[in-house]
């Protein structure tokens, strides 16, 4: 599939994020949070759901909508059967549509919003993503207390959700000049504590391609965003891409990077899980570029496709990277490809 250009943007975002993230470098941009990572709720599970809740409402709030202003949900999470956005999304009347893309989930939804939109089907969709640091443990690995040994390439996963509303560029503030869908890419990774390893081959696949279809060179955008590679994975990625003569560093960064203090919060190759760029997008991104003091930005959101029963039989980790080519109101003119 080739590029989509599209013609919308994001009116409205929000985020709600744990303790530690409220602790890390970006922790005074994110709108709500909580000092137990619980959101009053008795379950780790059911806190989850609360941050979707949370997020979805104070996005609407900031946009001065209702929910009769929605024409469908797009939401995901890591749990099985996307529980967390089910449960925390049901009292929305809005139809609503289940995603699982792990850490790509924020990006596909954009993307899915951007499109849909685009072409008329919708006039206004949400898309929220959420991940918890103690959820995604008991289901991927063991419950924390456990006290698992982590290695160093692990990705600590970020208790945190972002929404998004997704319509036309007249209410947007930031605009949605265009997508790009990825593909699975897989490369004999079977390591689950290292994601970053796993998820690279696919955000590269997908700039590569991008570049190609559109003739834009990294020199032409501010930041090119991957969520999440973490500090292992993103450099595993630009030696990639230097490798097919492409040099992203310059402009090149991660979510996962960005969340936490490396040098003094124990969170080794840094974060992942669907909230980590979802509310780093939401909260620090979007209102650089809104400002204008960011003016073009791709961002990818990574997701590595692992399932428990999948690694305990052998299989390797497939990952996927959905492209969002996010600019300014001012660029409006900028022509993608």
């Amino acid at each position: 599939m080739t590029i989509r250009k599209t013609d919308c943007g994001v009116i409205a975002a929000a985020s709600v994020v744990g303790k530690l993230e409220k602790e890390g470098p970006l922790g005074a941009v994110f709108d709500l949070h909580s000092a137990d990572d619980r959101f009053g709720q008795k379950t780790w599970e059911k806190a989850e759901s609360e941050m979707q809740r949370l997020a979805l409402n104070t996005a609407l709030a900031k946009a001065k909508m209702t929910e009769e202003g929605l024409d469908a949900i797009f939401a995901g999470d890591l749990l099985n059967q996307c529980v967390g956005a089910a449960y925390g999304l049901k009292d929305f009347s809005v139809p609503y549509f289940g995603l699982y893309g792990a850490c790509s989930t924020a990006a596909e939804g954009m993307l899915l919003g951007a499109l849909l939109t685009s072409s008329g089907v919708f006039r206004r969709v949400a898309n929220v993503a959420s991940s918890h640091n103690c959820t995604a443990e008991r289901q991927y690995r063991m419950p924390l207390e456990y006290g698992g040994q982590r290695t160093p390439t692990a990705q600590w996963t970020v208790t945190g959700a972002g929404a998004f509303l997704v319509g036309g560029t007249e209410e947007a503030s930031v605009l949605i000049k265009g997508v790009l869908p990825g593909r699975v890419v897989e490369k004999g990774i079977r390591d689950v504590n290292n994601m970053g390893a796993a998820m690279a081959p696919a955000a590269m696949d997908t700039l590569l391609r991008f570049f190609a279809e559109s003739g834009k060179t990294p020199a032409d955008f501010d930041l090119i965003v991957t969520g999440d590679l973490g500090f292992e994975g993103g450099s595993i990625l630009c030696e990639l891409m230097r490798t097919e003569g492409v040099d992203i560093r310059d402009v090149y960064n991660d979510c996962g990077m960005m969340i936490y203090t490396k040098e003094t919060q124990d969170t080794h190759a840094g974060g992942s899980g669907c909230g980590c760029s979802a509310a780093v997008v939401a909260s620090y991104l979007l209102p650089k570029l809104a400002a204008g003091e960011l003016r073009r930005v791709l961002f990818l959101g990574t997701g590595a496709m692992m399932s428990p029963q999948a690694i305990f039989q052998g299989e390797y980790i497939p990952a996927v990277a959905h492209l969002v080519c996010l600019t300014a109101k001012e660029e409006a003119e900028w022509e993608l490809c």
